[in-house]
């Protein structure tokens, strides 16, 4: 019996984390090697960008990915 309650704890944190957030514009700070979805016209339709952040003296890693409706959810960039 306790094993099927902690299954069911962490399913249940689990699921929040299934969806990404997807940006209106590109943040100004991206730590090393974290990930940003960011909503731009660049990319065709049904796709965001998907912006990676670099080590110093590197540049950003940049590429159009496809994100499903149920996945994303249309946030405002905090700077």
């Amino acid at each position: 019996m306790r094993a099927f309650a902690l299954g069911l704890i962490f399913s249940a944190a689990a699921y929040p984390c299934l969806a990404q957030t997807v940006l209106k514009s590109e943040p100004f700070i991206l730590a090393p090697y974290e990930v940003a979805f960011v909503q731009d016209t660049a990319c065709g339709v049904g796709k965001v960008r998907k912006v990676t952040g670099a080590i110093r003296g590197l540049q950003r890693r940049k590429a159009c990915v496809a994100v499903a409706a149920e996945q994303a959810s249309l946030v405002s960039a905090t700077p």
